[in-house]
């Protein structure tokens, strides 16, 4: 398999600051995408915070390890520098008044040859459009998830709900934070998208879905969905973060190779 890797932030047309944060190790195939909260500054102290550490971590570790590393291994890792960060981020916030109640959300993956193992807190998500079906792969930590869940509102419901934003669980907000991780098979032509809320709030699956089966490049869509978000209102900031799944070029015919495909 070979990545491509794209992201891009914005931030939006109701915000003076971008409370988002993504980073990419193309090298080890780690990308991050926080959503930061809090007063000041604070929100996006959280996320950098968040991203900086978790990504530096994760592709040091993986370094060191190589190919060799199990999936259980990479999860445990993933978990290990999750709880690092959120401690750092939580002593950060209860040692300076300014950052007090500062958190952020998460979505960390960790692509592999054989799969992703991805992690996640709060309500940034990441889909994926395989064979032009666009699929939400992480399930949202929100209030509103759960009332969801409970059946007392329908999806239908839930776009126009104004408790979109109350999530149930962050990073940074408390000693010890849950992490979801989960493992998923990957294949050629696979097109994960990560996403903070600031565009989920503002252009539905379907439209998203329209945007990413366009098929205009990974900057291009990654623009396109930003451009969305904004036309929708860009009532928040907004982050994209686009990896493509391709076939390797030793496994590629002999022609293909040599036509440049």
């Amino acid at each position: 398999m070979i990545y491509k890797f794209c992201a891009k932030t914005d931030t939006g047309r109701a915000r003076d600051n971008n409370e988002d944060s993504v980073a990419i190790d193309e090298g080890t195939r780690v990308a991050v995408l926080a959503d930061g909260m809090g007063g000041y500054n604070a929100g996006e102290i959280a996320s950098g915070m968040a991203t900086a550490f978790i990504k530096s971590e994760m592709s040091r570790w993986l370094v060191e390890v190589g190919s060799v590393a199990r999936s259980r291994e990479v999860r445990r890792a993933m978990e290990i520098c999750v709880d690092s960060a959120n401690l750092s981020i939580f002593n950060a916030a209860n040692s300076n008044s300014q950052y007090a109640g500062m958190g952020t959300t998460l979505v960390v993956a960790t692509f592999r040859d054989d799969g992703l193992v991805l992690g996640h807190i709060g309500d940034s998500r990441c889909y994926r459009l395989r064979a032009g079906v666009l699929q939400q792969i992480t399930r949202d930590h929100s209030l509103l998830q759960e009332q969801m869940d409970a059946g007392l509102i329908t999806p239908e419901q839930a776009e126009h709900s104004t408790i979109k934003n109350l999530v149930t669980r962050a990073l940074g907000v408390e000693e010890v934070v849950q992490l979801d991780v989960n493992e998923h098979a990957v294949e050629v032509g696979d097109v994960y998208m990560m996403c903070s809320d600031g565009l989920s709030d503002m252009v539905n699956d379907a439209g998203i879905a329209k945007i990413m089966t366009a098929g205009t490049g990974l900057e291009q869509t990654a623009q396109a969905l930003i451009d969305a978000a904004n036309e929708h209102g860009g009532r928040d900031n907004i982050s994209v973060l686009m990896v493509e799944v391709g076939e390797a070029i030793e496994k590629r015919g002999l022609i293909a190779r040599l036509l440049g495909k």
